[in-house]
């Protein structure tokens, strides 16, 4: 039975054009943001105002946090260690990442204002921030309790930490945040296996898996569609990449064609469009990011049933978070 959506997409892969293909996406012009003076550089979030944020090793070879903007990429520094790295950026370009102190724990920051600010802990010695919305609300994970090595999931707003809670388990992280407030993540259950989660009015809800063991969720958008990755029935520990609508997890390796050759292991992120990336493994073993984009753009996305219309080539850049389900 073919498995259908609410949104027209057509799967597109960052490999070489072939004869006969077609993908509704745009030209793009691809800028080379350069580095901080090392070797190399990765950028991991941007806004609509088409500032990036990320990484990049220094003339010193250690790796900084970075903020491109018209062109430029500058270093924030770190909070007195030697390492930083930026993961999210809201619409105003505050900047959330982490940072090294100078005795060597870690700390999740918000760059602001030019500034970057020790946003603490749940009251262990770490923290890591992950994702930040356009009300400078920020989402990560935090060791808990000083001397013990679990971290949970928490949402740090008007200056406080709040702790999230697990899934029964011990441990959980908030990995993106909506401008509506609804937060996803992955978190353990009692029995030990990790669930991808969305944390809304107040509860943390499990979002299952595709019938496997653990599931991480990555992304989420305003119409409140979900996309992660999940072990699947029969899989074993190989990830599958999921969008979640409604109450359903739907597995998108059923929207591309049987044979192609290629597994869609990982979806990192989704727009208000429904549009989609994240990436596959061939069946060389070769990694390449993937966009599954919406092909009809001027109707208001609603929940009913989606085709697959097409299959492309197209380019996009890869970013994979440092996490598995």
């Amino acid at each position: 039975m073919a498995l259908r959506f609410s949104l027209p997409f057509v799967v597109c892969f960052a490999l070489t054009l072939g004869a006969g293909t077609a993908c509704a996406v745009p030209i793009y012009t691809f800028t080379d943001l350069g580095t901080l003076g090392g070797t190399s550089s990765y950028a991991s979030s941007l806004n609509d105002s088409g500032q990036v944020a990320g990484y990049s090793y220094n003339a010193s070879i250690a790796m900084h946090a970075f903020l491109d903007s018209g062109g430029s990429m500058s270093d924030l520094g770190t909070l007195g260690g030697s390492t930083s790295y930026a993961r999210g950026i809201s619409a105003s370009g505050q900047v959330v990442g982490y940072s090294t102190l100078s005795l060597g724990d870690t700390r999740a920051f918000l760059y602001s204002g030019g500034s970057m600010s020790d946003l603490g802990t749940l009251g262990g010695n770490s923290s890591w921030a992950y994702g930040v919305n356009d009300a400078g609300k920020v989402v990560g994970s935090s060791y808990h309790t000083a001397g013990l090595f679990q971290d949970h999931a928490f949402l740090y707003s008007g200056g406080s930490m709040i702790d999230l809670g697990t899934l029964g388990g011990t441990t959980s992280a908030a990995y993106a945040i909506s401008n509506a407030g609804q937060i996803v993540g992955r978190a353990t259950l009692a029995g030990g296996s990790a669930h991808a989660f969305l944390y809304s009015g107040g509860s943390m809800i499990d979002l299952g898996t595709l019938g496997g063991t653990g599931s991480s969720a990555s992304g989420i958008n305003e119409l409140g569609q979900v996309v992660g990755a999940s072990y699947f029935s029969g899989g074993g520990t190989t990830n599958h990449a999921f969008l979640r609508e409604g109450s359903t997890m739907y597995d998108l390796n059923d929207l591309i064609p049987a044979g192609s050759g290629w597994t869609l292991n990982e979806a990192l992120a989704v727009n208000e469009w429904g549009d989609i990336c994240g990436y596959a493994t061939g069946s060389e073993g070769q990694v390449h990011a993937f966009l599954a984009y919406r092909t009809d753009r001027n109707v208001v996305p609603e929940p009913g049933t989606l085709a697959l219309l097409g299959m492309g080539l197209g380019a996009l850049v890869v970013y994979r978070r440092r996490r598995q389900a």
